[in-house]
């Protein structure tokens, strides 16, 4: 290619080929609607919005430009290895990548840090332990994106896209955490507990059990917490944390149900697909057990909840009222997306835990 290009510099000529569209879509135009000009509109003009249900072109040319002339001298990249949309589509995403982009907030300037009072002892540790295991579980939910984000090939660009705002908005999580946790008095204890779950999440073997357990699980718990605010948060500017958060892990946990819905409808073998999923959820539930057990998860949110130290049992009063609460949105959103856990969930519907 180099020598042919230069050979023509070097004669004065010019090539004009991509003049040529009489095998392309040129002259077909997109208008942009009331928002702008969004994906849904020029999706709109055919063949652009064409999703594919099997992935051919493993290379970075986009999808619906002139690629088969080209086809001996493109590239194969050969990490490009999740190649079925069932794999990682969602009927919402699209709106869901607007959405994201029209909510992005500054972890910086848009708290109000200089509002910020010291609380009690107990009630500032308490609110900076929970915000260390905030801080230690968020950026898994953006590692976890990533990991798969460069696996996944140029024709599912709009799920990459949306996949690259949940990677924003869990580093803003993470650096709003941490700002929280110093500024109240400095980090506090780690959580193996969690850190086993975190792992496995990490280790999914597809995207599609990875988006089970950090999506319709993980996230789940979190956006439960974060639900929980009103009660947990002790000051305006905590509140203010937990409400910006939870809007964009109401995002996450909206595509990662539509995905698993996707799926579930598009496989092949929608049954063999069920029941390996089942058996994955089988463990995967009590691996988010094990994390809800951690100490300094339920503790200090059992403190906050209460009050005080001394109102740690009242508390725990609260931990089972957020944990059913829990439960009960987590089988709402298997069942959405074809699921049904019900019967077999391996998750007491009750709080574990018996004052004594």
């Amino acid at each position: 290619m180099l020598a042919r290009n230069a050979e023509r510099l070097v004669k004065g000529s010019y090539s004009f080929h991509w003049l040529n569209t009489d095998a392309g879509y040129f002259g077909r135009r997109a208008k942009p609607s009331s928002r702008g000009l969004t994906y849904t509109d020029i999706n709109n003009v055919r063949p652009y919005g064409d999703v594919p249900e099997h992935v051919e072109w493993k290379s970075f040319a986009p999808r619906g430009a002139l690629r088969d002339p080209y086809r001996a001298e493109m590239p194969t990249i050969e990490d490009y290895t999740v190649l079925d949309s069932c794999e990682v589509w969602a009927d919402n995403v699209v709106t869901l990548y607007e959405e994201a982009k029209a909510r992005q907030w500054n972890a910086t300037r848009d708290i109000p840090w200089e509002e910020l009072k010291p609380l009690p002892e107990d009630l500032e540790k308490a609110t900076c332990q929970l915000c260390t295991f905030l801080t230690e579980v968020e950026f898994v939910a953006g590692d976890f994106p990533a990991k798969w984000m460069y696996r996944i090939p140029q024709d599912f660009l709009e799920v990459k896209s949306f996949l690259s705002t949940q990677i924003m908005d869990e580093a803003r999580h993470q650096e709003v955490f941490r700002k929280r946790a110093i500024a109240g008095g400095g980090l506090m204890h780690c959580a193996p507990g969690f850190e086993w779950a975190l792992k496995a999440i990490l280790d999914a073997p597809t995207h599609t059990m990875g988006t089970f357990l950090l999506n319709l699980l993980g996230e789940g718990l979190v956006l439960s917490i974060f639900r929980s605010g009103e009660m947990i948060a002790k000051t305006h500017v905590d509140k203010e944390i937990f409400r910006r958060c939870m809007q964009d892990e109401a995002r996450h946990v909206s595509y990662g149900v539509m995905q698993f819905k996707y799926y579930l409808d598009n496989t092949h073998d929608r049954e063999t697909a069920l029941e390996q999923l089942h058996r994955f959820a089988d463990i995967g539930e009590r691996v988010i057990l094990t994390a809800f057990t951690e100490p300094a998860l339920i503790e200090p949110v059992a403190i906050l909840l209460g009050g005080g130290l001394d109102k740690i049992d009242n508390g725990m009063q609260g931990m089972a009222h957020l944990w059913r609460m829990f439960i009960d949105e987590y089988l709402q959103r298997c069942a959405r997306a074809g699921f049904e856990r019900r019967e077999r969930c391996k998750l007491p519907l009750d709080f574990p835990w018996r004052q004594g």
